[in-house]
């Protein structure tokens, strides 16, 4: 059995889950025989929104398993973890697939541990042989793709999102089951909780991304070239660090190695130059537009399209041209 844990926000199943189960199926696929795909769905409490979760999931997979408890109503890595390792082994898992989000991360090496299993991490690629499992994955600043293999009866893989390519729903639904977990007391108590809203589409989900650097000039300046061409396009909107250290934009919109790594078909750089630390987090995209005053501007070696000249005169007049 391959075992998917489902990420999920807002009574929907996430983009990276979909991308979990692709990758799944071509587990499945060279595994081959009777393996499985079991999709576990965590969550809980009053006014759970489980059910249309676990229904939009079952549409993928080849069995659900639905724990609504109120203990699992917010998110802890301890209980989380409890979770998946108690399913692996009752379901006999040979491979659990989680995906490297910030809690995906966290939780994951908990549940290797518990399993005394291998850890593979922002996994890009998988393979399996007999009893192997090789996997790759980016590391030096994603310059190199490093090949790791785990030899094992079980292993525990976090899937690098944006890599794979989400699966299509399925019109029949696999049967679902609710299941009964033996959870440890919990230690962490969730005394508040802060929610960001914004009617832009997240940066992790977005088909194109809108990004701007210190060459936006000011805070001002970036609202009204970088989110003004975003609202325009339906885009997310990022930020360089320097952008996210001066204040003038916040840390969820960081991109790059200690911000949040995106793959969208077009990733448009606003008055970005393009540290390794920032490409890292982006050079993975489909399309790369550069718009830089400086013609030797490293992001320009690995744009697609790039522009040269200034940002408060360039990308006005690409506004202007847009209405048209």
């Amino acid at each position: 059995m391959i075992l998917i844990v489902v990420e999920h926000a807002n009574g929907k199943v996430s983009k990276s889950t979909w991308e979990i189960v692709t990758a799944s199926r071509e587990l499945a696929h060279q595994k081959g025989g009777d393996t499985s795909i079991t999709a576990l769905v965590l969550g809980g409490g009053e006014g759970s929104n489980i059910a249309p979760i676990a229904a939009e999931i079952a549409r993928a997979t080849d069995q659900v398993l639905v724990a609504d408890l109120p203990a699992l109503a917010q998110y802890d890595p301890e209980l989380w973890s409890a979770a998946v390792a108690q399913i692996a082994t009752e379901g006999e898992a040979s491979v659990i697939l989680i995906g490297a989000s910030r809690s995906g991360r966290e939780y994951s090496p908990r549940v290797a541990i518990k399993l005394d299993a291998p850890l593979l991490e922002d996994v890009i690629s998988l393979k399996a042989s007999s009893d192997t499992l090789t996997a790759q994955r980016y590391t030096y600043l994603a310059r190199v793709t490093e090949t790791i293999e785990a030899t094992s009866p079980i292993a525990v893989v976090t899937i690098k999102p944006g890599i794979y390519t989400p699966a299509t729903p399925r019109t029949e639904s696999a049967e679902q089951f609710d299941v009964d977990l033996n959870l440890p007391t919990p230690r962490l108590k969730v005394t508040g909780k802060n929610i960001e809203r914004s009617s832009r589409v997240g940066l992790t989900e977005a088909d194109i991304v809108v990004s701007g650097g210190r060459g936006v000039g000011s805070a001002e300046g970036f609202t009204q070239y970088v989110e003004a061409l975003a609202d325009h396009l339906g885009a997310a909107v990022g930020a360089t660090r320097a952008i996210v250290d001066a204040g003038w934009r916040p840390y969820a919109e960081q991109v790059g190695q200690t911000g949040k790594t995106v793959q969208p078909k077009t990733y448009i750089a606003i008055g970005i130059s393009g540290a390794v630390q920032h490409l890292s987090g982006m050079n993975k995209s489909k399309t790369i537009v550069a718009i830089n005053r400086d013609a030797e501007a490293p992001i320009f070696k690995i744009a697609d399209y790039g522009i040269v000249g200034d940002v408060s005169q360039l990308v006005p007049a690409i506004l202007t041209e847009l209405k048209k």
